[in-house]
């Protein structure tokens, strides 16, 4: 039987949920979380197991076939691996995807990838251990070693998302793709988001990822790409090769007409945009005992307000939230 797709007021199909499971990390990336942050929601107020199974089936019940787990640094949450499993077994969610800073891979690759964890993104924005030092806080060394043990876990494809920062690791994008070319791995560079302080301010620094592609254009054959998945990024491949390179470009390109997804926070509140502050709180309604019909309203109300497009290059300043507390 067809099930009855999500649709936005402009006709987009929501067929993609990010699903952050904490808004605590690890590391402390300059462009996410400023230094001595302490303004975590509070464990006891995340969704539990059963309330994000019971969330992810309601969505799965409209079609809704791809799930990414989010954080802050999701591989953080305890039961993980539990959680994972559980999702992975619901009819008709298809592609069960990771983000994640890599830190803990290393321990819990192999274990992901039985619990039903398809494919992974791992953030690493330099190659230099004083770079990586710099810009995360971070060990690049562990990070390394976790990517090598999605790669014998099975996990793939592999995608290494780096946030690109002018006078920062702008120079360290053609080390980067000249590792993941060597590995069979995929580089999507990204610009910096303007949320909260931190991100704002390495916009500013940074700007957007032209000048680097006019760089790397100057150096490759770029051929426009298409890969499976989700996500936004616009990709090529380098001629003669197999390796490919995507972009993440929600400033200069937005790719707002074909946005296909939605964001659950921690605590369960729905972001049906990035670039605005408005999200419905689902964690709070679902905690009033309603049934499961009435969850699938409220999701339907919730998709009835995703506005047309983001505000980051009109009122950049209205977000004032961090990434890490909405979900990668």
């Amino acid at each position: 039987m067809a099930l009855t797709p999500l649709i936005d007021p402009f006709g987009r199909r929501i067929e993609y949920l990010r699903l952050s499971v904490t808004d605590r990390c690890d590391l402390r990336c300059s462009y996410c979380l400023p230094k001595g942050f302490k303004g975590f929601t509070e464990p006891k107020h995340w969704l539990n197991f059963a309330e994000i199974e019971r969330i992810v089936a309601a969505f799965a019940g409209f079609g809704v076939q791809r799930v990414r787990l989010t954080g802050g640094e999701p591989l953080t949450r305890r039961g993980i691996v539990e959680l994972a499993s559980r999702l992975a077994a619901i009819p008709g969610i298809s592609d069960l995807s990771l983000s994640t800073n890599g830190t803990q891979l290393e321990a819990l690759a192999q274990s992901l990838a039985r619990a039903g964890v398809r494919r992974v993104n791992v953030s690493l924005d330099s190659l230099d251990p004083m770079i990586f030092r710099q810009l995360t806080g971070g060990e690049l060394e562990r990070v390394l070693r976790g990517i090598e043990a999605a790669q014998a876990a099975g996990l793939e494809p592999i995608r290494i998302n780096t946030v690109v920062m002018v006078g920062i690791n702008d120079t360290e994008v053609e080390p980067l793709l000249d590792y993941c070319a060597a590995r069979g791995l995929t580089l999507r560079l990204i610009e910096p988001m303007p949320m909260g302080q931190t991100g704002q301010a390495a916009l500013r620094a940074s700007g957007t990822l032209e000048g680097v592609r006019r760089r790397l254009e100057q150096r490759f054959n770029l051929i426009p790409d298409l890969l499976p998945g989700g996500g936004p990024a616009r990709y090529y491949r380098l001629a003669s090769t197999q390796t490919r390179i995507g972009f993440i470009t929600p400033l200069s390109q937005h790719f707002c007409a074909t946005c296909n997804r939605v964001r659950l926070s921690a605590e369960g509140r729905l972001y049906l945009c990035l670039g605005h502050e408005h999200s419905y709180p689902l964690g709070e309604i679902i905690r009033t005992g309603i049934s499961d019909e009435m969850l699938k309203e409220h999701l339907l109300q919730a998709i009835a307000s995703k506005p047309e497009r983001h505000q980051f290059n009109t009122q950049p300043q209205q977000i004032v939230r961090f990434m890490a507390l909405t979900g990668g």
